[in-house]
């Protein structure tokens, strides 16, 4: 996901609050950056603000439109008059959140709007004695409990939903980690590694020469 915010310690609140969160989280600070990071990123939730230098918000929330993705867009503005969040939804905002606010509120309306990006997934990720409460953010497998860090909860949450599908470490560093990751890392192998320890016995994750990962 992307936050677009010109007001650097807000735009940092932000990110560290998402990235709790288990979101991977880019940072645009005027509305021409956000329009290139948006060309060459394919991001679920895009979090706005209206009142943007270089190019207004309301513009990039145009220009995400016209796009015709499956992007969804939360705007954020000082503006608390009716009318001013009747102008943001017409143009194509998926919601409206008016500053102040509570970043709990925040974390709640990205992650509703990032559910409506991608078909439902079940609440409960289930498959060989590993169960996943999406809602509490818990992990078991055999009824015991597992303790993962943001990143291998993340991960792992990609390769349930593949349902038994592929994804290659490439994927995966476009879904879990943000702009800044190095592409040559072994970051998701040194984590999926991390993933299968916690997990225990017998493995799960299974790796596909130069093709990826998936849930056996």
């Amino acid at each position: 996901m992307m936050v677009v915010e010109d007001e650097p310690e807000l735009a940092g609140a932000l990110c560290e609050a998402l990235t709790r969160e288990s979101f991977a989280v880019d940072v645009a600070y005027d509305g021409g950056e956000a329009l290139e990071k948006y060309a060459a990123h394919d991001y679920d939730v895009v979090v706005l603000d209206r009142d943007l230098p270089v190019v207004h918000g309301d513009d990039v929330c145009r220009a995400i439109v016209a796009a015709q993705r499956s992007t969804r867009v939360l705007m954020l503005t000082a503006a608390s008059a009716i009318r001013a969040r009747v102008e943001g939804l017409a143009i194509g905002a998926d919601d409206y959140l008016v500053k102040p606010f509570a970043l709990a509120e925040l974390s709640a309306r990205v992650h509703a709007l990032a559910r409506r990006t991608a078909p439902a997934a079940a609440p409960v990720l289930k498959r060989a004695g590993l169960r996943v409460d999406q809602a509490s953010r818990t992990v078991t497998r055999d009824g015991r409990s597992v303790t993962l860090t943001n990143k291998e909860y993340a991960v792992l949450v990609e390769l349930l939903r593949a349902s038994g599908g592929i994804l290659s470490a490439e994927q995966l560093l476009e879904k879990v980690w943000d702009e800044n990751i190095d592409p040559f890392t072994n970051t998701v192998r040194m984590t999926v590694m991390k993933l299968r320890r916690k997990l225990g016995t017998p493995q799960l994750i299974e790796t596909l020469p130069a093709a990826g990962y998936r849930i056996r």
